[in-house]
């Protein structure tokens, strides 16, 4: 397996590169300018890409800024994004194009080596990790809301959940365009999630199913 870096923590960036090289995961490329990660993965074509959110010059969002433009354009590239602290917004943005192949993680899970390194592999298999720390954040701790949910439902949530869009979801189910939108709409409805101009509800949606599975 191998992956590219993008951090500009030299201390942190070496020592990725070697819990990585222990697993036998290789690192083909690192950087510590978020500026720098799609023409690395353009050259090296990697299975991965863990990038830090903050990255020079400002260090607010040009990590993510960075790891959204790979998946823009590579479509479905996995990255694992790592942040210092829970920012909701940029969870939310990071999978509003789909949650397959995307991690978000705090740094100080690097630590814990096993889970880590497993979170690796799941995304670059086209899985999702999102830290429970974020989920929780975003969710608050209450009683399973996908319960209310009919069987038909969970499977377009499900579905949801892997990045297929509308058209996509019909034609796995084999069921019309309209009923799709149906079943998204009582989802919606079930898990309380109103439109307002600051949140994207398939979003929301998603990181609900996440957070109980």
């Amino acid at each position: 397996m191998r992956v590219v870096i993008t951090e500009d923590s030299v201390l942190l960036r070496a020592g990725i590169e070697r819990l990585l090289a222990d697993d036998d995961i290789h690192t083909v490329a690192s950087t510590g300018d978020g500026a720098d990660l799609l023409d690395l993965v353009t050259e090296h074509k990697p299975d991965l890409a863990v990038v830090d959110v903050r990255m020079p010059p400002t260090f607010t969002d040009e990590g993510l800024r960075a790891a959204l433009a790979v998946r823009e354009h590579y479509p479905g590239f996995p990255v694992l994004v790592l942040s210092q602290y829970v920012e909701e917004r940029y969870a939310v943005e990071l999978i509003g194009g789909g949650a397959a192949g995307v991690g978000y993680l705090l740094k100080e899970r690097v630590a814990d080596v096993a889970e880590f390194v497993d979170a690796v592999r799941r995304v670059a298999a086209g899985g999702t990790s999102i830290d429970p720390d974020v989920i929780a954040q975003l969710l608050g701790r209450r009683r399973d809301p996908l319960e209310q949910l009919t069987p038909r439902e969970r499977e377009v949530l499900t579905l949801m959940a892997e990045g297929h869009s509308n058209l996509a979801i019909a034609k796995t189910l084999r069921v019309s365009d309209g009923a799709v939108e149906k079943h998204i709409g009582n989802i919606f409805a079930k898990l309380t999630l109103e439109p307002t101009p600051d949140e994207h509800r398939r979003v929301r949606a998603v990181l609900t199913y996440l957070g109980h599975h």
